[in-house]
C-alpha cells in the first residue's frame, strides 16, 4: 500500500496559473472569478492527486472589486456584479488558497486608498512585474480583458 502512495504521490504535479485581470467590465469580472473557482476545485486537480499554485493580479478597471468602499467607487448598474465578485475572490482565498495581488498605481487611478483594500490582498508598486516574475517562473499567463 506505502508503494502505490508513494507512486501516486510522485506522479502528482503542481499546476500554476497567474490570472491576470484588468478589465471594467463588472458582469465580465464577476464571470471570471466564477469560472476560476470552478478551475480550482477538486474535480478539477485534487481528486487525480495534483495541486494548485494560483495567482490573481490585478489592475485597471480590475481593482475596485478589493475595495471595502467599492459601492462608493463603481457605478450603480456595477454595483451588484462587484459584489458578487468580491465574494467569489475571498473564498478563492479562503478556502482554496488563492493570492491575489493588486497594483497600487491602479488603486491609486481609480480612487482607492490603501487602507481601504481587503485584507487578504497584497499590494504591489506595479503588478505587471509581479506577473512577469511568476511567468518567469513556469506560472501560465491567463488574462481577464
Amino acid at each position: 500500500m506505502l508503494g502505490l502512495v508513494a507512486a501516486v504521490t510522485l506522479q502528482a504535479e503542481t499546476y500554476k496559473a497567474v490570472f491576470d485581470c484588468s478589465s471594467d467590465r463588472a458582469d465580465y469580472i464577476k464571470s471570471r472569478m466564477w469560472l476560476v473557482s470552478k478551475t480550482k476545485t477538486k474535480e478539477m486537480f485534487e481528486k487525480r492527486g495534483d495541486r494548485t499554485d494560483f495567482v490573481i493580479t490585478l489592475h485597471g478597471g480590475c481593482v475596485p472589486m478589493v475595495s471595502r468602499e467599492y459601492k462608493d467607487i463603481v457605478d450603480d448598474e456595477d454595483v451588484a456584479s462587484i459584489g458578487v465578485a468580491q465574494k467569489l475572490l475571498t473564498d478563492l482565498v479562503k478556502k482554496q488558497g488563492v493570492k491575489v495581488i493588486a497594483c497600487a498605481m491602479s488603486l491609486d487611478v481609480n480612487g482607492i486608498e490603501q487602507e481601504e483594500v481587503l485584507p487578504f490582498v497584497t499590494i504591489s508598486p506595479n503588478s505587471f512585474v509581479d506577473t512577469i516574475k511568476l511567468q518567469n517562473k513556469g506560472y501560465a499567463l491567463m488574462t481577464f480583458k
